[in-house]
């Protein structure tokens, strides 16, 4: 017998009313978040609008009902009930408090997710809202005794309540379905904010996505070849990339707050309109770097598909991946890496996480030693909430109070900003260091571009994080700060314009499709995989390319 089944018989209850209660209480309690949703979506000024409003508990709560009467059984209705609100109610929780989605793409962040990244989520308002909300009805669940009919009756009733609660909705359906059809065709993605379709739906979509994708591994071009100008130089480019930083916050693009002190400074080129390919770094890391646009990239295709890294060795280049945040998400698996956290370097590392100082630890002897043309990438830990007060030294604490707490929705706003600013901070020294790292070696032809994966929503809307679908997220999530150093060696044997970059950046719209083929176009590799419209440094050339006239101009 299961050992969920009958545990302390104190009181029963016929099977029929308790998947019936469990459905109410995921219809209402369990979803908090699409009714507030619902609350602030729908203006009942009609009757014909009252009626619809007066129909989706049932809508709500029939998926439910119709997933517990197929799945509960003598020996399988307490795992199932038990199981499904404790995770409908830790989904609730993220919806409701940090205003989370649920889709394809945040399952597939669940999965790949670490411990670090899943601790910093756990906070005590959340197991409180957990304990009371999942934990005391699953021991409920566990101590109830469950009175069944025979298999005949039982099956046979079960079937009846199904029937007369599809004739409800059914009915509802006839008489609201204009409503329905007009607002499922302007709010698509409610549903991912429905407990328990959202996760449902979404982890089988996961899975057959994981099945479709298993497929051999494609080589873009084996002939990728380096076609350099005659330059005396060696060439070295540094990649940072960032995590979860957003232009708004960048003094560079205009913020009221000096978050850039350092980077003002530099002669760097600012590109003031990016688009990020998407909103968490599992999506947005490997669609940079690879061939394809956002549209026609899909996440599944990083596994058996080269991108930017690979062309590049290929080459000739030597790449080094630096990596601080949570893995490189395949994007790395080829080249040399170095695991900041594995090094645990005790001035900048505490065995679980490291400060983005430790990325730059040896790079200048690192530089110096350069034989080859190389590209160096330094995978920021960047602004990662929700603990952003654990991603900065001291130091850089300039703007107060600030939020030193993972639950963020409890702070307020200003509190947030403040410690994200102070982030911010810290990622301007990071970068600006590496440019004087550079700068101090002038023999070489160098370069840096800073770029981030995607951005950050900081309570505006009661929007919390980032992963959010992205059709519907918010700018703060998806424009994102890229600033471009090069030396006076780059600029001269690169024939590049600075001055034109620099109203180029600040005129033109660009998105991380572009990162690819620019890098592509800037270090004169010679491949066919290369499309010259995407080229940030096409316009701005003085003289063209080396192998110009074999690289494709459309795509």
């Amino acid at each position: 017998m299961s050992k969920f089944q009958n545990i302390g018989p104190k009181w029963a209850v016929k099977s029929h009313w308790l998947i019936l209660g469990m459905s109410l209480y995921f219809g209402f309690v369990l979803n908090a978040a699409f009714w507030r949703y619902i609350a602030t979506h729908i203006e009942i000024n009609s009757f014909s609008v009252f009626v619809f409003a007066l129909s989706l508990p049932f809508f709500i709560a029939f998926p439910t009902y119709l997933l517990f009467n197929l799945l509960s059984a003598p020996y399988t209705t307490k795992p199932v009930l038990i199981f499904f609100t404790m995770l409908s109610s830790i989904t609730n929780y993220l919806m409701f408090n940090l205003g989370v989605y649920i889709d394809t793409d945040m399952v597939r962040n669940v999965f790949e997710t670490n411990t670090r990244e899943a601790f910093d989520l756990v906070t005590f308002s959340g197991f409180l809202w957990v304990l009371l909300t999942g934990i005391i009805p699953s021991v409920l669940i566990a101590l109830i005794k469950i009175e069944y009919k025979s298999w005949g009756k039982e099956i046979l009733q079960r079937l009846l309540c199904v029937f007369a609660v599809l004739l409800v909705v059914g009915g509802f359906l006839a008489v609201s379905y204009k409503e329905y059809a007009s607002f499922g065709r302007n709010n698509r993605d409610v549903r991912k904010i429905i407990n328990t379709v959202n996760y449902t739906y979404s982890t089988v979509r996961h899975f057959q996505r994981q099945v479709s994708a298993n497929r051999e591994f494609k080589q873009l071009d084996e002939n990728a070849l380096l076609v350099p100008f005659e330059d005396p130089h060696i060439t070295v480019l540094v990649l940072i990339l960032g995590e979860t930083a957003r232009a708004k916050n960048f003094s560079v693009y205009g913020y009221e707050r000096r978050t850039n002190p350092l980077l003002e400074k530099q002669d760097i080129v600012s590109f003031h309109d990016v688009a990020s390919c998407g909103t968490a770094t599992l999506v947005s890391v490997p669609c940079m770097f690879s061939h394809m646009t956002r549209t026609d990239f899909d996440a599944t295709d990083v596994k058996y598909t080269e991108n930017l890294l690979d062309i590049l060795q290929t080459a000739g280049y030597k790449i080094l991946w630096r990596e601080n945040d949570d893995g490189c998400k395949g994007v790395c698996d080829r080249v040399t890496t170095e695991n900041m956290v594995k090094t645990n370097n005790p001035k900048f590392c505490n065995g679980k996480y490291c400060l983005d100082e430790a990325l730059l630890d040896g790079l200048p002897e690192m530089i110096a030693n350069i034989k080859q043309d190389t590209v160096i990438v330094l995978h920021t830990m960047g602004s990662h909430g929700p603990t952003y007060y654990n991603r900065y030294p001291d130091p850089f604490k300039k703007f107060t109070p600030t939020c030193d707490t993972a639950d963020i929705q409890n702070c307020s706003q200003e509190q947030v900003i403040n410690t994200y600013d102070n982030m911010i901070l810290y990622t301007d020294y990071i970068v600006s260091s590496a440019i004087d790292m550079l700068k101090a070696r002038p023999e070489y032809e160098s370069g840096l571009i800073y770029i981030s994966d995607h951005g950050e929503s900081l309570g505006e809307n009661n929007m919390y994080l980032h992963g959010f679908p992205y059709q519907i997220a918010p700018k703060e999530q998806k424009h994102v700060p890229m600033v471009l150093w090069m030396s006076e060696a780059m600029k001269r044997w690169d024939y590049v314009d600075y001055a034109c970059m620099k109203k180029e950046a600040a005129d033109k719209t660009y998105t991380h499709d572009n990162l690819f083929h620019s890098i592509i176009g800037l270090l004169e590799i010679k491949t066919h995989i290369y499309h010259r419209e995407y080229d940030i440094f096409k316009n701005c050339r003085t003289k063209e390319l080396p192998a110009a006239s074999v690289f494709p101009t459309s795509g």
